[in-house]
């Protein structure tokens, strides 16, 4: 790993620069009109990508189970109220704090505990949230996607 010193004087660490790197498409993650394949195939196939984009040293489960277990806890919050209109009520009382993963993602990635590539997709299924129903989607999507993800350290 190279030294403040190297990095200052321009050096680099040449073997971080040779790895090819990993990008993700999140073109067919979509939250509205849902894909017949949205929960099966779309949410293993972005598994498998941030798994193999986490070389092992980012992207760990624990780490992707927190963002999990919070975008749960606030549709849980929504999904608690008895009729469709307290539901939405509720949704726009919690909105701003469902958003703010997008924030809480970004961060995780600036003290590299997720790469671009989780943040990336993360980020674009929480600006997709616009209702109680699109949240139900995001957490149906987050769900699968994390069985799979569980299945790829194995």
């Amino acid at each position: 790993m190279a030294t403040q010193y190297q990095r200052n004087q321009g050096w680099t660490d040449r073997s971080r620069q040779d790895a090819p790197r990993i990008t993700i498409s999140v073109a067919d993650v979509q939250l509205k009109n849902i894909p017949a394949t949205l929960f099966s195939d779309i949410a293993q196939d972005k598994a498998r990508t941030v798994h193999e984009a986490g070389e092992g040293k980012k992207n760990k489960s624990t780490q992707l189970r927190r963002f999990y277990d919070e975008l749960v806890m606030w549709y849980e919050r929504v999904q608690f109220e008895r009729t469709p209109a307290e539901r939405s009520a509720k949704y726009e009382e919690v909105a701003p704090f469902i958003q703010m993963l997008v924030a809480k993602a970004a961060y995780a990635k600036g003290r590299d505990h997720v790469d671009e590539c989780f943040e990336t997709l993360f980020a674009h299924l929480i600006r997709q949230i616009s209702d109680a129903d699109s949240l139900r989607h995001a957490k149906l999507f987050m769900e699968a996607f994390m069985g799979f993800y569980k299945a790829q350290e194995k």
